[in-house]
């Protein structure tokens, strides 16, 4: 069961949530996968969704690079849900730490997702804490950067998406955002 830990209401409307669960348990229109370029969703959060949501997702994904090529920071693919609660999947791609201009890409990942949320024309939306895992980005530094990331969005653009939640597994990531949480220029 996930549990809501805080919420932020923007100037903009828009709602910011921090959630500690399972992201693949979330009622949320989209959810983003943190995603390799290749879309080979084998371990980490990948790995989860497909155990949840079914193959199909994996199949989407491969249909996808095969259309597209690879998946880019700022162009996030997306599948359907598969047997997710979650109709679709925006498959995000975080940057590996020490591959350089890390927060930028992150950056990227974050509005990519949501602009593709916007076109898809859905009103909610949850992340993970991308790049924190098998890509090394640190957590504190990561929560500052997708907090961020969402706040200039909202700003910056007409969305129809309402509500953001941050869904965190363990309690190390939702420790971080806390800390990014009140840094954050809301």
């Amino acid at each position: 069961m996930n549990v809501d830990l805080a919420e932020r209401r923007l100037a903009s409307s828009h709602i910011v949530q921090i959630v500690q669960g399972d992201l693949t348990a979330e009622t949320t229109d989209a959810i983003v996968n943190a995603a390799n370029e290749q879309l080979m969703h084998g371990a980490g959060v990948a790995g989860a969704i497909v155990r949840a949501g079914g193959h199909v997702i994996q199949e989407e994904s491969d249909a996808w690079v095969r259309a597209h090529g690879p998946v880019r920071h700022a162009h996030p693919a997306w599948t359907s849900g598969g047997g997710l609660p979650a109709r679709y999947v925006i498959h995000a791609v975080g940057p590996v730490w020490g591959e350089g201009g890390e927060e930028a890409k992150l950056a990227g990942a974050v509005s990519g997702a949501l602009q593709v949320a916007d076109q898809l024309e859905l009103e909610s939306i949850s992340f993970p804490a991308i790049s924190t895992g098998i890509f090394g980005f640190p957590k504190v530094e990561a929560a500052r950067v997708l907090t961020s990331a969402v706040s200039a969005y909202f700003l910056n653009n007409e969305s129809g998406i309402r509500r953001v939640r941050f869904v965190l597994f363990d309690e190390p990531t939702v420790e971080a955002f806390r800390i990014a949480w009140n840094e954050v220029d809301w």
